[in-house]
């Protein structure tokens, strides 16, 4: 199957489909919205907006309904793309809620090293 797909990436269909398509460009732009969250993992629970995952994730599990029946012809490439960002948003709002309604500050607080240059008496 691997050998297939490879053959027809090779070929002028591929090419065509690749430079003109907008089943193919639309999802490689969408892709930029999963890998902002990805990449936003690493980053302070602190910086998190609660009402951007929340928006974000509903715009990902109603396109997830959407993109592998209701469009013509079926885009794969979509498909994949909702389901990584709705994955990403689900973390991502699991550690907001985590961080913000659950202890996750406090916890944080209370793991902070010393503060440097305090007064020695």
């Amino acid at each position: 199957m691997a050998s297939t797909f490879f053959h027809w990436l090779r070929s002028p269909a591929a090419r065509e489909y690749s430079s003109v398509c907008t089943h193919f460009w639309g999802p490689v732009a969408n892709w930029g919205l999963p890998l902002a969250a990805i990449a936003d993992l690493k980053k302070d629970e602190e910086l998190i907006s609660g009402s951007m995952t929340t928006a974000l994730s509903a715009y990902s599990y109603v396109s997830l309904m959407f993109s592998p029946w209701k469009v013509q012809p079926r885009n794969y490439l979509l498909f994949a793309c909702h389901v990584t960002n709705a994955t990403a948003q689900l973390t991502q709002g699991y550690r907001f809620v985590n961080y913000w309604h659950r202890g996750g500050k406090e916890k944080s607080l209370l793991t902070l090293p010393p503060t440097i240059g305090r007064c020695q008496g």
